[in-house]
């Protein structure tokens, strides 16, 4: 099987028993994120591979059909966010491959967690919920769930726990689609917690701070 080109850190001095997968934004590569990896000050016993998929180019609506990094094409930059869900969940397997890919690494799935921002994060919401084995955890950043009206949350992680993190001056996913996101994983009998900053389409040093204690 092909898989996404990765950029892979390992933390820690021991053998890796933790894998996290972090999927970037919109217009941005695996290597977008990578910087945090050190700023989550994690300590040497907590031994975690990273991995920051690259997504695949492609001709993005909204962008007048510009050719860029894309998990999937958005079509409408309004709140019900119109996009391309064929090319959203092609995108969901291949990120499920790679968690079976850890799996057969050694790492048992209750020992990785999915991340994304921003249009990993829309990604991520999928690919954790729908997975038929139970995760670790599930943070999502600045984003929204692109695929409300079709999931079926599988069973397995319905009690995984979810982190939703958003900004309160974001322009580019309104934080009311975080919150959106929240109240309808709330009435699915998830467990989501939510954090807001005072930022705008980005991460704030507080935020690391969070996502370094959650982990």
């Amino acid at each position: 099987m092909e898989y996404l080109p990765c950029v892979e850190i390992e933390t820690g001095i021991a053998p890796v028993t933790a894998s996290v997968i972090w999927l970037h934004g919109l217009g941005a590569d695996g290597y977008d994120f990578v910087p945090v990896v050190s700023e989550l000050s994690l300590p040497d016993n907590l031994a975690i591979r990273f991995l920051f998929p690259h997504a695949p180019e492609l001709p993005v609506t909204i962008n007048g059909g510009y050719l860029m990094p894309a998990w999937y094409d958005i079509l409408e930059m309004n709140l019900e966010r119109k996009i391309d869900v064929d090319q959203l969940l092609v995108s969901v397997a291949k990120v499920q491959a790679l968690i079976e890919r850890e799996i057969a690494r050694g790492i048992p799935p209750r020992r990785i967690l999915l991340a994304g921002f921003s249009q990993g994060g829309a990604v991520a919401y999928q690919a954790c919920l729908s997975f038929d084995k139970s995760l670790a955890g599930l943070l999502v950043m600045s984003t929204y769930l692109a695929t409300q009206a079709s999931l079926e949350i599988n069973p397995a992680n319905r009690s995984v726990p979810i982190l939703i993190q958003h900004g309160i001056q974001d322009q580019i996913v309104p934080e009311v689609l975080g919150q959106r996101a929240f109240r309808f994983l709330s009435d699915q009998g998830c467990k989501p917690d939510y954090q807001s900053y005072s930022m705008d389409h980005s991460l704030c040093s507080e935020q690391i701070d969070s996502i370094s204690c959650w982990l």
